[in-house]
């Protein structure tokens, strides 16, 4: 799910073909859509990947004979265009660089430091995005520099997507557009590193569950 390439001393780490192909056919879902689409917006390497892809399933379609549709589908079809469109909340954008990535915006009702983070332990705090699947949590989680995570692994699947700062766990170093899956077979603590706050995109399926001996008597207690 994840290519890693180190060049010109720098660790990057990209979306594999597996997620690419899924998000090229629209069956990434709503969460991981956001995730890559931010991802993309910062990675000249994926997005060359991504047209790829979408040029294969193209080329896919040309030699597949045609499918009979519903009688009444030019009408759906038109009837769904002539919807209004959802309004789009206003964003300013306030991380360091000045911007948001864009497929952010939507989903944000202002800036990075304008949002209603909540403080879940000193120098973490969180915010919570809407998704339309009801067992899919998609937020927001802002790390002061040096603040580290709790150690944990995850009880189902992660991804994550760098917005601003930088972390380090035992697995690497993710900078601003970086991306990372985990998964029960991973256990870490995500550290953030000097310079501004690190706030990252995070989708999961599952609460993490904390490890160590004070870890396990709060899983009872916390629901990151």
């Amino acid at each position: 799910m994840l290519i890693t390439e180190n060049g010109a001393g720098a660790e990057r780490h990209h979306l594999g073909d597996e997620v690419l192909l899924d998000y090229a056919s629209g069956s990434a879902g709503e969460a991981l859509s956001l995730i890559c689409a931010v991802h993309l917006t910062q990675c000249p390497r994926c997005r060359a990947s991504l047209s790829r892809h979408e040029a294969l399933g193209g080329a896919l379609l040309d030699t597949m004979p045609p499918a009979e549709i519903a009688p009444d589908a030019c009408e759906r079809a038109l009837a769904g265009i002539d919807l209004p469109a959802q309004p789009i909340p206003p964003a300013r954008a306030s991380s360091p660089d000045g911007t948001v990535p864009a497929p952010l915006r939507a989903y944000l009702q202002g800036g990075l430091d304008d949002l209603p983070w909540r403080r879940l332990l000193p120098g973490f705090h969180e915010y919570r995005l809407p998704m339309a699947h009801p067992t899919i949590t998609a937020r927001l989680l802002r790390l002061r520099p040096g603040r580290s995570l709790p150690r944990h692994t995850h009880r189902g699947s992660e991804a994550t997507c760098v917005i601003q700062g930088a972390y380090a766990d035992r697995l690497g170093h993710y900078a601003e557009g970086d991306v990372a899956f985990a998964g029960a077979d991973v256990e870490h603590q995500p550290t953030a590193m000097a310079g501004p706050d690190c706030i990252c995109l995070v989708v999961s399926d599952a609460p993490l569950r904390l490890t160590g001996t004070f870890g396990r008597l709060l899983n009872p207690l916390l629901r990151f």
